[in-house]
């Protein structure tokens, strides 16, 4: 029985997560963390403690989820099968990697109807507006958030299951939308989401890297980490770059250029060296590899905690 609970959560949820994707019809603890995310925000985020109520909303909500996540699972590991399916379900709710291959495989399938159905579609998944964006800038986006969410929505939460098991997998989610809330250098949360940010960072560091390795292994092109070493570093965050520079290499493209976001132009520096034209074949290149990597973390995971069991 040890084995089969050590496995099973896992291999229950990412089935679910494969056949499902991102259940938007049913109660999403995520939403559940914006939520109070977006509570505290509102009445924390003023005076002069910004940075101090931040660091409190920030620590205290990750610290809350993890804790919750630990007592629920102790009060009900007596009963195995439930055991299981509670975790499984969490799993489920963690993972996102069909909902976003299939949300980057509209996005190339409405800017082939006409470029306004591709800026809308696009607009759905990344942060930058998109009202202006050329036919090229909108599968550019698409693919970059395709491999840095590869590491957020995939890899990361994986990594964070791997050694803390369901709590931690849940608590790296909690970290996760703090950062893609208020973890902005603007105006409004440059202090407040000062710690959300760093912490993101920190959470992010060995996941993002692990990720461009499973990429360029994915491919059988393990000589490529040397291309991911000179443009990983050069992204603003000191991680999307390195999902990014890796699947730049594969397809032999370049990503980054000057984008708008919240009205403001923001450069970022270019990760590869090509500007070639994207097409849906690149679209379904990337997704492949991204499933490659996928199944190579979940067995990466499955054989660890089955040698942690057997130890």
């Amino acid at each position: 029985m040890d084995i089969i609970t050590a496995i099973a959560p896992l291999l229950i949820g990412w089935g679910l997560d494969l056949m499902f994707g991102d259940p938007a019809r049913l109660p999403h603890p995520v939403v559940g963390f914006g939520k109070c995310i977006s509570f505290l925000e509102h009445r924390l985020n003023r005076g002069s403690h910004r940075v101090a109520a931040g660091a409190f909303t920030a620590v205290g909500l990750i610290v809350t989820v993890y804790l919750s996540a630990w007592i629920i699972l102790r009060l009900i590991s007596p009963w195995t099968w439930l055991s299981i399916a509670v975790e499984a379900v969490a799993i489920f709710y963690c993972l996102a990697g069909k909902t976003l291959a299939d949300e980057v495989r509209m996005v190339f399938e409405a800017a082939d109807r006409s470029l306004d159905e591709g800026r809308r579609q696009v607009g759905r998944i990344v942060g930058r507006d998109t009202a202006s964006l050329t036919d090229g800038e909108i599968r550019t986006a698409a693919l970059e958030t395709l491999a840095e969410n590869l590491s957020d929505g995939v890899i990361a939460p994986l990594f964070w299951y791997l050694l803390l098991g369901v709590p931690g997998m849940l608590a790296y989610k909690m970290v996760n939308t703090l950062d893609s809330m208020v973890g902005y250098r603007n105006e409004r949360y440059g202090d407040f989401g000062r710690w959300a940010a760093r912490i993101d960072d920190v959470a992010n560091y060995i996941p993002a890297r692990l990720t461009s390795w499973l990429m360029i292994m994915a491919a059988g092109r393990p000589g490529l980490w040397k291309w991911v070493r000179r443009y990983g570093p050069q992204h603003a965050s000191p991680n999307s770059g390195y999902p990014e520079a890796a699947l730049s290499g594969i397809l032999d493209c370049r990503f980054g250029g000057t984008h708008d976001y919240f009205g403001e132009a923001v450069y970022k520096p270019y990760i590869g060296s090509n500007p070639r034209a994207l097409t849906s074949a690149d679209m379904r290149s990337a997704i492949r590899i991204n499933r490659l990597s996928e199944v190579m973390m979940v067995t990466l995971t499955v054989v660890l905690r089955l040698l942690l069991t057997l130890r």
